[in-house]
Formats: C-alpha cells, sequence, structure tokens
C-alpha cells in the first residue's frame, strides 16, 4: 500500500520561481495547494502538511521574511498545529539572510527543514526533494500505525 502524499501548500511571488519547483514536484503525484488563492489561504488542512515558502530578507534586519499569505495561514492554530516540514527557497545573493523564512519559521515553530533550495531550483533538486517527501510520507504512514 503507498503511503499518502502529504500536500505541499506554497507561495510564489510574481517571479513564479517558487511556482515553477511547486509544479515540478505537482508533476510527480504530490499534491499542492497555493497559498496565493484567497479560498486556500482561508482554508484549514485536516491532516499533516508542509510549506514551501520563499525567503525575501534581503540585507535589512527589519524586513519581514516571510511572505504575508504565509503568516495569514499560519494564523490558524490548526494549521499550525498540522505543519510537519518546511521546504525554503531563497537566493544566495541574500548573504546571511538566504533562506531566512524557512530558518526562522523552522526555529519558531519546531518544525524542521526538509530541504533547500536556490530560486526554482535545479532538475536534481527536485528530485531530491521529491524523494524527501516520499520518505516522510512513509515515515508518518509507519507512526499512524
Amino acid at each position: 500500500m503507498t503511503p499518502q502524499a502529504v500536500p505541499v501548500y506554497f507561495y510564489s511571488s510574481v517571479s513564479n520561481l517558487t511556482r515553477r519547483f511547486a509544479e515540478h514536484i505537482a508533476e510527480r503525484g504530490r499534491p499542492v495547494a497555493d497559498l496565493s488563492d484567497p479560498a486556500v489561504r482561508k482554508s484549514e488542512t485536516t491532516s499533516p502538511w508542509v510549506l514551501l515558502t520563499p525567503s525575501y530578507k534581503a540585507g535589512n534586519q527589519a524586513n519581514v521574511t516571510l511572505p504575508a499569505a504565509v503568516l495569514s495561514f499560519l494564523k490558524s492554530p490548526v494549521n499550525r498545529r498540522h505543519l510537519v516540514g518546511i521546504l525554503g527557497t531563497g537566493n544566495r545573493n541574500f548573504g546571511e539572510y538566504y533562506q531566512a523564512a524557512a530558518r526562522e519559521l523552522a526555529r519558531t515553530s519546531g518544525r524542521p527543514v526538509l530541504f533547500e533550495f536556490e530560486l526554482s531550483g535545479t532538475q536534481e533538486d527536485v528530485e531530491r526533494c521529491v524523494e524527501i517527501l516520499e520518505e516522510l510520507d512513509a515515515a508518518l504512514a509507519a507512526r499512524a500505525r
């Protein structure tokens, strides 16, 4: 029996870099949900899920790192409780703030960063991320038994 695929909720800016990565993992059978859609952003999860978020902090300590749509979705205690891991994307040009959103959320939520990649990722990034998510699916299925 194949374990249930944990959905990935993502936010992508107008650059669509994060969206491209989400689409690549969706092509491999992973359910994805777009947090730029108000209906998705206002929904509540009923099972474990993973967040895919970009980082926007580019050197200003006062900048907010998590996109507003992600913060809105995480306002729900139900969504926070079901969050099991974080995928991060960013730009290495951000220096010490590369992956700041994913790492900050991991620190505050106690959930692990499962995978990090730059911009829209490479084919190898997609393949490795799919493997990691499949391992997570199997671990959650084993824990539920």
